[in-house]
């Protein structure tokens, strides 16, 4: 998980739809609090900083990472609009692993995000084809197929399929879900989830008795991919 905190509503939405599109689960966020927030749910593999934020600007949330044991080796890297040589090095100087100055590519930024996650060890982008039990995924293609048999699905579908198997043997809250399939401005009920990953059973089970089981419920918490036994 890439974790991206910019107060550019454009900006961050499009940022974080691109290392969507390179295979990374991203999640954007307009200010430290509700970067924190999320940071006590779930830690992220690497974090992206604007430096001029409202409030706590991202030098400030770097010192505050590097002085929490939890949180002091995570990959940090700053994408801001400051791009002096004198700014490069305050950022790094603070501690920022690298720094990349606004307007930025897209391509380029996917290949410092991967550069930074091999050198802490991460997993780069996350692998093109999952299989669990008998449902194969292929993120490239963007095809679902069942004991061989295609599995036509809407791009949420797709999409919620996706997160759980990258996730395999873990529970993802229906708010977490919600946040990395529906996107951080996405506002609605948790209900939209349960009917998304009931129409999602009602095809797997199609294309393959049985097959629904793959997702499992977790009563009061969310859902988690499991093989069936």
């Amino acid at each position: 998980m890439i974790y991206y905190v910019e107060d550019d509503t454009n900006i961050r939405d499009l940022t974080v739809y691109a290392l969507r599109q390179a295979g990374f689960e991203a999640q954007g966020f307009p200010a430290a609090e509700e970067f924190f927030a999320a940071c006590k749910e779930r830690l992220p593999e690497l974090v992206l900083l604007d430096i001029m934020l409202p409030e706590v600007d991202g030098l400030e949330i770097l010192h505050v990472l590097r002085d929490d044991p939890a949180t002091k080796r995570l990959p940090v890297m700053m994408l801001t609009a400051k791009g002096t040589e004198f700014d490069t090095v305050c950022g790094l100087d603070a501690g920022a692993d690298d720094y990349l100055a606004k307007p930025f590519g897209m391509m380029e930024l996917v290949s410092r995000v991967n550069a930074l996650l091999r050198r802490a060890g991460a997993p780069a982008a996350a692998r093109d084809e999952l299989s669990c039990g008998s449902v194969v995924l292929t993120a490239s293609a963007h095809t679902v197929s069942v004991d061989g048999q295609p599995v036509a699905l809407t791009l949420k579908e797709f999409d919620l399929l996706r997160a759980l198997m990258q996730n395999e043997g873990r529970v993802l809250s229906r708010r977490q879900l919600l946040e990395d399939v529906w996107g951080v401005t996405y506002v609605g009920e948790t209900r939209t989830v349960d009917v998304h990953v009931q129409t999602l059973r009602q095809k797997l089970a199609a294309a393959s008795d049985g097959a629904d089981a793959l997702i499992q419920t977790v009563r009061g918490v969310g859902y988690c991919v499991k093989s069936p036994a």
